[in-house]
């Protein structure tokens, strides 16, 4: 047996260090592996990282020598493999989820994007500074390579809104296109600088509590004190380890009129807003647990074109662009030429075919292109630390819970500072008003000089707040003579009147907190109103659904050629069937019982044996489009009817109505059912009924073998299309319908058959 190895409480067991556990087996023989005490793996969210490791360690015992056969603890997933796989996984997951894709909740960031402000902080100096110098910087606290921190500064960046103003960063340079998707410059060609924004509202040392970073060497930030709310401003999208979010932007004067209503106890609704603008419909928003569709803004220009001035979000003028190419190829919009004349702005040109209708065209581009898209909110954060799905109106109010929180602590802060700086300049006036300096001349030792200061000030200890300490003492010690001749008593005094008055507004600031902070918010909004307008739309109502398979509904034509057998739209012979559209489907139906769906084609090969060609819209009718089929079924010869739906089908695959035997055959096949059928039979010798009528429909008493009880059911059920169907007679048929034919003889006494 190895020696046991002893766990590494600072680092996670390594599958690298450890590939004996391959051949690992319990202590106590492999047959205990086998019986589970319903323990199971160790607990993920009770234990540590070290409690974990030590517990893997001491239970099992691992072998130089591979087994032939892995052991059943291996296949039960009782052994140090589970264990060892549900540790680390759980590790991975973990940190995949707290430190990679997910924002917290507290300052709307992800930690790269967190670590990125705290570096453009630290080197603010109100100029630009270039972006792989901020990189380098940033690299201090981040553990991953500057690719990834260079990305994520240029989408920082690209968050702009109005006139191309940013949010949190001030880019100068070519940071890349959101209107045509041109990627950024290399990060040594571009610069950046905090916005007036960022400087005033995301950072402030005081109130921001710090951590050591990934190895020990800086501290940073754990969560940066943002007053604003940077998470529905901004939106996020991140792919995690078994989740995702989606959080869509919103306008920034809108989330702060929330914000006071919330305050305030007012009821709010917020939308999002799109930096790219577009039309929104909200009307399934659902407090962001729901979706919004967008649509691009089209303007007729005359009558034989159209422009694209908006892009609905997710979209660029060349993937836009794309998508209205497909549609015009396969002829979904009438659509001539298309001109991309994108710059600053967007513009894309449609020139419309001779006789089109604008407004047709429109509703058939909203239709067919990506001019319309549905994007769907998932608002996943991170409360605590932990992941948890939030409505927007809960993200939005735990954002005035902190910003509540930061403005108190700000106010504590400087109530505080307050107090130390009156008490400070008070005794600077004591100490140069009644000369005490001059009472340390004769003292020699620091002792005794400490002694007669404190000794000096005994007699104003009522206009004190506080006792005077050593560190008072000391920095009166180091007041220069120059300020001493020079000191102005009126002006002290004047500072102190000012301390007092400010001490005054901040203790009513915190009397009032919930004013304080609408009126902090009311600020805000007067000095950013202009700089940030709503880009998105709102649709008054819902979008009128575009219905486009009316659009499309006459845009093939089906031919049959039954002489070469050929079906398809493209042929120029043959029989015209139906008219369909595109989005619709064909079910091709032999006479030897065979059926398949297949997607309408210009031509498809049928062969001559085909028997009927049905349009059929799967989502539609696959429940409610019934058929009939009389089939004869080789062997005795016997016919069967049965009442069926093709329900959901695979296209292309090979169905059968009829049993898959040499001479089997449809006799009849018709959409629906008749009341009364009636049937020919061929002629043999000693045969004394030659036609007969049936009711298939006909009511007949069962028993349900859900409730036991008796109901009325038609003889003939309506089935799946692969069911075998009811016995209908034994006797050769020759004809068969739902009408009288020439063929049927009224003046033959009618003969009724049984079907049940």
């Amino acid at each position: 047996m190895a020696d046991k190895k002893k766990p590494n409480d600072n680092q996670p067991p390594s599958l690298f260090d450890n590939l004996d556990l391959f051949a690992a087996k319990p202590e106590g023989g492999a047959g205990k592996a086998g019986k589970d005490n319903g323990q199971g793996t160790a607990d993920s969210g009770s234990t540590s990282q070290t409690t974990q490791t030590t517990q893997t360690s001491q239970t099992f015992q691992t072998s130089q020598t591979p087994p032939a056969t892995l052991p059943p603890a291996g296949l039960t997933g009782t052994g140090p493999m589970q264990a060892l796989y549900d540790f680390n996984f759980r590790q991975y997951s973990a940190y995949v989820i707290c430190s990679r894709a997910i924002p917290a909740v507290e300052d709307g960031l992800k930690p790269v994007q967190r670590r990125i402000m705290h570096s453009l902080w630290e080197k603010d100096d109100g100029r630009y500074t270039k972006v792989a110098n901020i990189v380098g910087h940033a690299m201090q606290y981040h553990p991953h390579g500057d690719a990834s921190i260079g990305d994520a500064i240029c989408v920082l960046a690209n968050k702009l809104w109005g006139e191309g103003r940013g949010y949190l960063i001030d880019g100068q340079g070519n940071y890349g296109s959101l209107y045509t998707g041109m990627p950024h410059a290399a990060t040594r060609y571009i610069e950046c600088r905090l916005t007036d924004l960022a400087r005033k509202e995301v950072f402030n040392r005081k109130t921001t509590t710090f951590v050591p970073n990934y190895d020990g060497r800086k501290e940073e930030p754990v969560y940066l004190p943002a007053k604003i709310p940077l998470l529905l401003m901004l939106g996020a999208d991140g792919i995690a380890v078994g989740l995702s979010t989606a959080i869509l932007p919103h306008n920034f004067i809108e989330l702060l009129e929330a914000e006071i209503a919330i305050l305030q106890k007012k009821p709010f609704a917020v939308y999002p807003d799109f930096q790219l603008g577009g039309v929104m419909d909200v009307s399934d928003y659902q407090d962001g647990l729901g979706k919004v569709k967008v649509r691009a803004v089209i303007e007729p220009q005359d009558k034989n074109r159209l422009v694209i001035t908006q892009l609905p979000w997710g979209e660029t003028t060349d993937s836009l662009a794309e998508s209205i190419e497909d549609a015009i190829k396969k002829k979904k919009v009438p659509v001539r030429h298309l001109n991309d004349l994108t710059s600053e702005t967007v513009r894309i040109e449609l020139e419309l075919q001779a006789g089109a209708n604008p407004e047709k065209t429109i509703t058939a581009l909203y239709a067919f292109t990506n001019c319309e898209k549905s994007l769907t909110s998932r608002p996943i954060v991170l409360d605590g630390g932990r992941p948890k799905l939030m409505r927007v109106s809960e993200i939005l109010k735990k954002n005035v819970e902190r910003l509540t929180e930061l403005t108190k602590r700000e106010q504590e802060i400087r109530l505080a500072e307050l107090d130390d700086l009156f008490h400070a300049r008070t005794l600077d006036r004591i100490f140069i008003e009644e000369r005490i300096y001059k009472r340390i001349e004769q003292e020699k030792t620091m002792e005794g000089i400490l002694a007669t200061v404190k000794e000096g000030f005994r007699p104003f200890r009522g206009e004190l707040r506080r006792d005077v300490t050593n560190e008072d003492v000391e920095r009166l010690l180091k007041i220069p003579i120059r300020r001493i001749s020079q000191f102005d008593i009126d002006k002290n005094r004047d500072e102190i009147k000012a301390i007092e008055k400010e001490e005054g507004e901040v203790k009513d600031n915190l009397a009032h907190l919930r004013a304080f902070v609408v009126k902090y918010l009311k600020g805000l909004i007067r000095e950013y109103a202009k700089k940030y307008p709503r880009c998105t739309q709102i649709a008054k109502g819902a979008f009128k659904q575009v219905d486009v398979r009316a659009i499309t509904a006459s845009e093939l034509t089906v031919r049959w050629d039954k002489e070469n057998g050929y079906v398809g739209s493209g042929l120029r012979g043959g029989d015209e069937v139906f008219k369909c559209s595109s989005l619709d489907e064909l079910i091709l139906v032999w006479k030897d019982g065979r059926f398949k769906k297949v997607q309408p084609e210009d031509k498809i090969f049928v062969d001559k044996n085909l028997l009927a060609i049905l349009r059929y819209n799967q989502e539609k009718d696959r429940d409610t489009r019934t058929f009939t089929c009389i089939y004869e079924e080789s062997g005795y010869g016997f016919s069967y009817i049965k009442r069926f739906t093709f329900g959901g089908l695979i296209r292309n695959k090979e169905y059968r109505l009829a049993p898959e035997k040499p001479k089997s055959k449809i006799i009849l096949f018709t959409e629906g059912c008749g009341e009364t059928l009636y049937v020919k039979y061929k002629p043999a010798k000693g045969q004394k009924i030659h036609q007969q009528f049936f009711r298939p429909t006909d009511p007949v008493a069962r028993v349900s073998r859900e409730t036991g009880q008796s109901e009325k059911k038609p003889v003939v059920e309506v089935r799946t299309a692969g069911a075998k169907g009811k016995q209908l007679t034994t006797k050769p048929i020759a004809r068969a319908s739902f009408t009288k034919g020439s063929w049927w003889d009224d003046k033959e006494a009618p003969s009724k058959g049984v079907l049940d």
